[in-house]
């Protein structure tokens, strides 16, 4: 299955955009530091989507990198927490995004109990 077809590849895509263009107006002091850092986690849980499934050959590592990207999901999460408590962003904006990365971990959630089904029924 391409990668660019699984909705949960979609709303990552989309939210690691909107999460780019909301850090472009952190202060100057935070480009370098938060503002990087929340792009690189959003830009991280699409990338490690589409390298495992990539992988379809070995249902280890299709959970393997969709583990990852789950723990950039959370940590993406976490700094955009930061961004609100720093004021960065308003409380409802963080909380509307909150809430699409919370969907977007369970998805991947989901599809790492796919491929763990598909390991064990392997063996």
């Amino acid at each position: 299955m391409p990668y660019r077809q699984l909705v949960v590849y979609q709303r990552a895509y989309q939210l690691a955009l909107e999460v780019h263009k909301k850090s472009l107006i952190f202060p100057k002091i935070e480009q370098y530091g938060l503002a990087q850092q929340v792009r690189a986690s959003s830009k991280s849980i699409v990338v490690n989507i589409a390298e495992g499934m990539g992988k379809q050959e070995s249902p280890a590592e299709v959970k393997r990198f969709i583990k990852i990207a789950m723990g950039s999901c959370d940590e993406t999460r976490v700094w955009m927490e930061f961004a609100r408590d720093l004021g960065y962003i308003e409380a409802e904006e963080y909380e509307q995004i909150n809430d699409r990365y919370q969907e977007v971990g369970r998805m991947l959630q989901g599809i790492v109990k796919r491929y763990v089904t598909l390991q064990e029924a392997a063996r």
